[in-house]
């Protein structure tokens, strides 16, 4: 055996960053469909790729989306929600494009809508108007980009602001019934935990949302996680 002698703090270890990281998993936004259980997982080993999982009735586990694909929104430059699922049918943000994808279990994703300098988050499927409510942060705009409510048709690909005006936009709700539609907004300066607004509209027969109103939030409360429950009541974190 060799012994090497060298300075305090200078020697050379086995245990580095990289061997620490590579073996940490990231668990990331939990969904529910029906009695199938979705969620993220952020892959050290894959060059940090995040995939969609699932875990069937029967117990079984398995990725939803195959290599090269990888869940992750840019919006915010920090992301949001980055996919949404009902019936089977997984709808997801790609990262090397940023485009809204399709797909389900054994199937490859197809692309539904993509645009360079736009980018999505905050998926939310509104099945009665075959159409999905997310945010829009525009690139391609000079200098801030440009944040949005919008519904994508998932048939004719139409765009439709559905509000604007805020410099941030975060986590579109349906109500059960699909006639209100509640999101949190901000503006600079501050940041989602100091002071966001709760917003509620109506939505009307062609889907414009129609009268919002601040119904939370505002000056120095923060408002996060807006949620239906089945009968029809919206409940949020303040």
């Amino acid at each position: 055996m060799t012994t090497t002698l060298a300075p305090f703090g200078s020697w050379a270890s086995p245990i580095g960053a990289d061997l620490i990281a590579g073996e940490t998993i990231g668990l990331d936004q939990p969904r529910l469909d029906r009695d199938t259980i979705y969620w993220i997982e952020k892959r050290p080993t894959e060059n940090g790729r995040q995939v969609v999982v699932m875990r069937s009735p029967s117990q079984q586990i398995s990725d939803v989306i195959a290599p090269p694909f990888s869940a992750r929104s840019r919006v915010h430059e920090y992301g949001g929600g980055v996919y949404t699922v009902n019936d089977g049918e997984l709808y997801f943000v790609n990262d090397s494009d940023q485009g809204i994808y399709r797909t389900r279990p054994g199937e490859t994703p197809t692309c539904i809508y993509s645009e360079p300098g736009l980018r999505f988050a905050d998926l939310c499927l509104d099945v009665q108007r075959n159409r999905l409510i997310c945010v829009c942060e525009d690139h391609g705009t000079e200098g801030e980009p440009a944040n949005t409510l919008v519904a994508i048709g998932l048939k004719d690909r139409r765009v439709l602001t559905l509000h604007s005006g805020y410099d941030f936009y975060a986590s579109p709700a349906l109500s059960p019934d699909g006639t209100q539609l509640a999101w949190l907004a901000w503006r600079h300066p501050d940041m989602p935990w100091d002071s966001t607004d709760l917003l509620l509209a109506q939505l009307s027969a062609n889907g414009t949302a129609e009268s919002a109103q601040t119904i939370a939030g505002g000056g120095n409360e923060s408002v996060f996680q807006p949620r239906w429950s089945p009968d029809g009541r919206l409940y949020f974190v303040a």
